[in-house]
């Protein structure tokens, strides 16, 4: 008799740096993985994942994990970013800020277009396009999950549910493989070097200077764990606040405002203490943080949601995949100035937009161990997919479904 088998928070934790590991491993013994930036914990978290699909058919049985542990890691990653960010990057990044507003629209409705396209082309209601394209690309799973009653109750689709959720998983997955081949294409068919290449990296050791990590020591890592903390903790604050006055965020974005804060006034109030932001303790946090988040989502996607939608899917998805890397290399690269930036900025817009945002950043991430920093991208991305993307998307989803 089949049953659901609930993995619980411990155990999920424990796989998640287990699946993660597996991916450090292979991407240092395998050089194609390091030479397209391909994320560490995507190499792992695909490969777990592909095992517990095989398990489910084979048993019969499903698995459920507990995933709390995963939305912490996910919280801890932010607030690092937070405190990463100067003053000084936030006023250098307002026009690429900008400039991403413009184009995040621009691909919601490009998207949005070819998810009604591929809709009818294979016989499904015009309305339910916007699962093919935005509310599970660039929406992801949440955003598609949210839609889909409306898109069932306006067109009677009763797998509308399954539909986006298969297309949000099929995303995740090619999201966290096209970034890094896009950005080793552009860093070195322009020859592009980084444009502060002292300055630390953001998140992350690079993989040449592993072996000399820095001053790292239980002190320091209490110290950064210290901040971390009251960042989290300014963030729950700040979160219940923008919530009682309507304001809906997800609550990494108020740790990530809360840690901007936090790292720049250290630096006011305290010049003389020892700096948190850019340091090699808070690297190695920040991406342990990410690595830990990605690689339990990943392993626990449910690739059993693919089957049964087959055609509809891969060909809509592919055009949308072609369309992207596209729009990426020919308008967004060229728009954002052909420099450093723009190419990490690139392969990690194509992991926001066809994934999700820790996606993005770890495409991000495996660009600069690899070529170098670029301290600006790791803030500029995340505020666009924060605080615009969902107010964006909504209007162009409302205005397909109720056409």
């Amino acid at each position: 008799m089949a049953q659901v088998i609930v993995i619980p928070e411990f155990i999920t934790a424990t796989l998640g740096l287990a699946v993660f590991l597996l991916g450090a491993r292979l991407t240092r013994k395998v050089a194609f993985l390091r030479e397209f930036n391909i994320p560490e914990p995507v190499t792992g978290g695909l490969i777990a994942a592909a095992c517990f699909g095989i398990y489910a058919a084979l048993s019969g049985n499903s698995i459920s994990f507990e995933m709390t542990v995963r939305d912490f890691f996910l919280v801890l990653f932010f607030a690092g970013i937070g405190l990463n960010a100067r003053l000084g990057d936030l006023i250098a990044g307002g026009k690429p800020l900008i400039l991403l507003l413009i184009l995040t629209f621009v691909t919601i409705v490009l998207q949005s277009g070819i998810g009604v396209f591929g809709a009818v082309l294979f016989g499904f209601p015009a309305q339910s396009g916007v699962l093919f394209g935005s509310a599970a690309l660039i929406g992801g799973h949440g955003t598609a999950i949210a839609w889909a009653p409306n898109v069932q109750a306006a067109t009677g689709l009763e797998s509308a549910a399954e539909l986006g959720v298969a297309v949000a998983t099929l995303g995740l997955v090619l999201a966290a493989v096209v970034g890094g081949p896009i950005a080793k294409y552009l860093v070195e068919r322009y020859d592009l070097t980084p444009d502060r290449p002292d300055e630390g990296n953001t998140i992350g050791v690079p993989y040449k200077d592993e072996d000399q990590a820095g001053e790292i020591t239980h002190v320091s890592l209490m110290r950064t764990f210290l901040a971390l903390n009251l960042a989290i903790l300014g963030g729950y604050v700040l979160h219940g606040v923008l919530s009682e006055a309507g304001l809906k965020l997800p609550l990494f974005v108020p740790c990530l405002i809360v840690g901007i804060a936090l790292g720049n006034l250290q630096t006011v109030l305290f010049p003389k203490s020892k700096p948190i932001s850019r340091t090699p303790s808070l690297a190695v946090i920040s991406d342990f943080a990410l690595g830990a988040f990605l690689a339990i989502s990943l392993m626990t996607l449910d690739f059993g949601s693919l089957a049964g939608l087959g055609s509809a899917i891969a060909v809509t998805i592919a055009l949308q995949t072609v369309v992207t890397v596209l729009f990426v290399v020919y308008v967004l690269f060229p728009v954002l100035g052909r420099g450093y930036r723009a190419a990490v900025l690139a392969a990690g817009f194509a992991g926001f937009s066809l994934g999700a945002t820790p996606t993005a950043i770890a495409n991000m991430t495996a660009v600069t161990k690899r070529y170098g920093p670029s301290p600006i991208a790791f803030v500029v991305l995340p505020l666009v997919s924060a605080f615009f993307v969902d107010i964006a998307n909504a209007i162009v989803i409302q205005t397909i479904v109720n056409f």
